[in-house]
């Protein structure tokens, strides 16, 4: 499942693909222009009625899986442990 930044890009990017400001989208979903910002910019707390209509809108959809685990690769192994000087 993605996280609220990814999912934010995503929105950006169909909005976008679609030929629609933030402003028109904000006019053809009723919801308020900062909130389709804050969305985007993965920073929306609000409730999952607003992310639906916002989805839906932009052609998008929520799904839910199971929650999978990823390591960091070897290469990023030293950086998870180095200290600050």
């Amino acid at each position: 499942m993605a996280n609220r930044q990814e999912i934010g890009k995503t929105v950006s990017k169909s909005r976008k693909a679609l030929g629609y400001t933030q402003q028109r989208l904000a006019e053809l979903t009723g919801i308020n222009k900062v909130t389709i910002s804050e969305i985007e910019n993965g920073r929306f707390t609000g409730s999952f009625d607003i992310f639906e209509r916002l989805l839906d809108a932009v052609g998008l959809q929520f799904t839910v899986a199971p929650k999978r685990h990823e390591l960091p690769n070897w290469d990023e192994i030293e950086s998870l442990f180095s200290e600050d000087d």
